[in-house]
């Protein structure tokens, strides 16, 4: 559908999902159009219309604010903070890896990292 910066699609045996940031939309195996390709007429089927928007059922924070606000709280008040050094370096190590298996346009392994 690629209507959101990020949208990830999942394919099941009983239909499917395409999930963005913002927004879900599932579409049931039944309610799939099966098209013949007929070169000489209008497709007449518009595709996005069988898609079902899933409900929001729970307002979520910004995540980026909601952890930088756990880090202020650790900083300032010696409160718990899980991401530690080597998870940031893990999130690097993810995002480099992530733009050379694309500028390579093949699947990278992900080494183990340690301290």
């Amino acid at each position: 559908r690629r209507d959101e910066l990020f949208s990830l699609q999942v394919d099941g045996t009983e239909g499917s999902a395409v999930a963005g940031l913002r927004e879900c939309v599932v579409q049931h195996r039944v309610t799939t159009p099966k098209p013949v390709w007929n070169p000489d007429i209008p497709n007449p089927f518009d595709f996005y219309d069988h898609w079902s928007d899933v409900p929001d059922n729970l307002v979520f924070d910004n995540a980026f604010k909601v952890q930088w606000e756990l880090f202020l709280k650790h900083v300032a008040a010696d409160a718990p903070f899980r991401w530690d050094f080597l998870e940031g370096a893990r999130g690097v190590q993810m995002a480099e890896l992530g733009l050379r298996s694309w500028q390579e346009r093949r699947w990278l392994d992900v080494s183990e990292l340690s301290v």
